[in-house]
C-alpha cells in the first residue's frame, strides 16, 4: 500500500513539473512567419555590420590632413595636394580633391563641386539604411500578423469542436500565436536602435565634412585677403 502511495505521489510530482521546450521547437511552433523574421533578422545584422564598418572607415582621417593641404596650396604644390587626397581613402579627402581640381575658377564653382561630391558621399554612406528602418518597423508588424493568424486558427478549432470545448485548444493556439510577436520584437527593436546609431554616426561625419569644406574655402580666400 505504501509503495502504491509513493508511486502515485511520484506521478503527481512529475505531472506538476513544467515541460521544457527547446529553442528549435519554440521557433517551429511559431509557423512559417518565423522564417520570414529569421531572414529579416539576418539581413538587419548584415546591414548594420557592413554600414558600421564603412562609416567607421570613412570617419578615419589624419588630424593634420587640412594643415598639409593648406601648406601645399600656399607653396603652389598642387600636385602634392592632389596626391595626398588620392592616397587618403575618405569622403573628406575626395571632397577636397574635387575642390583642388576647381582652383582657378570662381569660388561658387569650387563650392558647388565640393557640395556635389559631399552629397554623393553621404548617399553612399546611407546605402542600406532605408532597408534597416523598414525592418525595424516591419518586423513587429509581421509578428503581430502571426499572432492574429494564430488566434483565428485557435477560434476556428474551438468552433469545430462544438460543445466539447477544451481550454487547452485555446491556450495552445494563443501560445503559438504569441511566439511570432516575440520574434518580431526581437528583430525589430535591435534594428531600430541600430538604425538610429548609424544615423547619428553619419550626421557626425556630415558635420566634419562641412567643417572641412569651410576650412578649405578659407584657405582659398586667405591669399586673396593678404594682397
Amino acid at each position: 500500500m505504501i509503495n502504491l502511495l509513493q508511486a502515485a505521489s511520484a506521478v503527481a510530482i512529475a505531472a506538476e513539473e513544467p515541460k521544457t521546450i527547446s529553442f528549435g521547437e519554440l521557433f517551429l511552433s511559431g509557423g512559417w512567419l518565423m522564417w520570414v523574421l529569421l531572414v529579416l533578422g539576418a539581413l538587419a545584422v548584415y546591414i548594420f555590420v557592413e554600414r558600421f564598418i564603412a562609416i567607421r572607415k570613412a570617419s578615419k582621417i589624419d588630424i593634420n590632413f587640412m594643415n598639409r593641404i593648406r601648406d601645399f596650396i600656399y607653396e603652389g604644390r598642387m600636385d602634392a595636394a592632389t596626391s595626398l587626397c588620392k592616397s587618403t581613402d575618405s569622403p573628406i579627402a575626395r571632397m577636397i580633391y574635387k575642390g583642388i581640381e576647381r582652383i582657378g575658377r570662381p569660388m561658387t564653382d569650387v563650392q558647388n563641386a565640393i557640395e556635389n561630391v559631399a552629397n554623393l558621399e553621404i548617399s553612399k554612406l546611407e546605402n542600406g539604411l532605408p532597408a534597416l528602418a523598414s525592418i525595424s518597423g516591419g518586423a513587429p508588424m509581421i509578428g503581430f500578423l502571426g499572432t492574429v493568424i494564430g488566434l483565428v486558427q485557435a477560434f476556428m478549432s474551438m468552433a469545430s469542436a462544438g460543445g466539447s470545448v477544451d481550454m487547452s485548444i485555446l491556450a495552445g493556439g494563443m501560445y503559438t500565436a504569441m511566439i511570432t510577436t516575440v520574434g518580431g520584437l526581437i528583430v525589430g527593436i535591435p534594428a531600430y536602435f541600430g538604425y538610429n546609431y548609424l544615423t547619428a554616426r553619419i550626421e557626425k561625419l556630415v558635420f566634419r565634412m562641412e567643417a572641412n569644406s569651410i576650412a578649405f574655402m578659407d584657405i582659398l580666400n586667405q591669399p586673396i585677403d593678404k594682397k
